[in-house]
């Protein structure tokens, strides 16, 4: 786990409120794994307070790249940094997709912000069928960034299907062979919980990569607890995740 100040080498705005910042890092990459994030302090001020957890979206050489979408003070900050200007990060925190010989068909679904940390995946699902399904509310939102054989989705209909997520990994299913088959999924609560009933009878793995404040990242707050169905104490999702089998948890 490495403490660091970072030069920011590009923050570039991809989609409505949405953007990609690129880091120097004075670090290894070579062992950062897709799912992994980092707590990044946004400002050498005392406000905001706590870090921000953002996972990886991109490695290329020494540079690391986190998608991120405009919703606070914190990432309002992180919005207005330019080229020079440095960023503290934490990281790597957590644990990552388990990428195997047990599926050859890998379905990615992405709601929103959500779809951050698969650009970097998709890199590591070397000899793999890939399919994205990208949901969000409207097509000002949808970016093609790192991503591959996309299905968009949206709620007001404004860009490919008139619906949600769940609509194409429905479509999607039904032309693929579920022994054979992995779903890695990030987005909302809602959605995840969408996506837990859907999935309740059927035979295919998912992994969830599960969205929280984590204020430490490593497991000393406390502070962002996750439940198990078959278990009565409580995980944390910045150590024991953020990535889960879906039918574990409790949404």
């Amino acid at each position: 786990m490495f403490i660091d100040d970072c030069v920011v080498a590009s923050n570039t705005k991809i989609a409505e409120n949405t953007f990609l910042i690129g880091l120097e890092v004075p670090f290894s990459t070579e062992k950062l794994l897709p799912g992994q994030f980092f707590n990044i302090k946004v400002s050498n001020n005392s406000f905001p307070l706590l870090r921000r957890p953002f996972s990886i979206s991109d490695v290329i050489e020494n540079r690391i790249y986190f998608m991120y979408k405009v919703v606070g003070e914190g990432t309002s900050i992180i919005s207005k940094k330019v080229k020079g200007e440095t960023l503290n990060l934490l990281g790597p925190l957590g644990n990552s997709f388990n990428i195997d010989d047990s599926f050859s068909t890998a379905i990615i679904i992405g709601g929103g912000i959500g779809i951050a940390p698969f650009p970097f995946l998709i890199k590591k699902l070397v000899n793999k069928n890939i399919q994205v399904l990208f949901g969000m509310r409207s097509k000002s939102e949808a970016h093609n960034y790192g991503l591959v054989n996309i299905n968009y989705s949206s709620d007001d209909g404004s860009i490919g299907l008139h619906g949600n997520v769940i609509d194409l990994l429905d479509v999607e299913l039904k032309n693929s062979d579920e022994t054979k088959t992995k779903i890695f999924a990030c987005g909302p609560n809602a959605m995840f919980r969408a996506l837990q009933k859907y999935l309740t009878n059927k035979n295919v793995l998912c992994e969830a990569s599960m969205e929280s404040a984590m204020a430490c990242g490593f497991g000393i707050c406390q502070g962002c607890p996750i439940e198990f169905k078959n278990n009565p104490s409580y995980n944390l999702i910045c150590k024991d995740g953020p990535v889960f089998n879906i039918k574990d948890i409790v949404i």
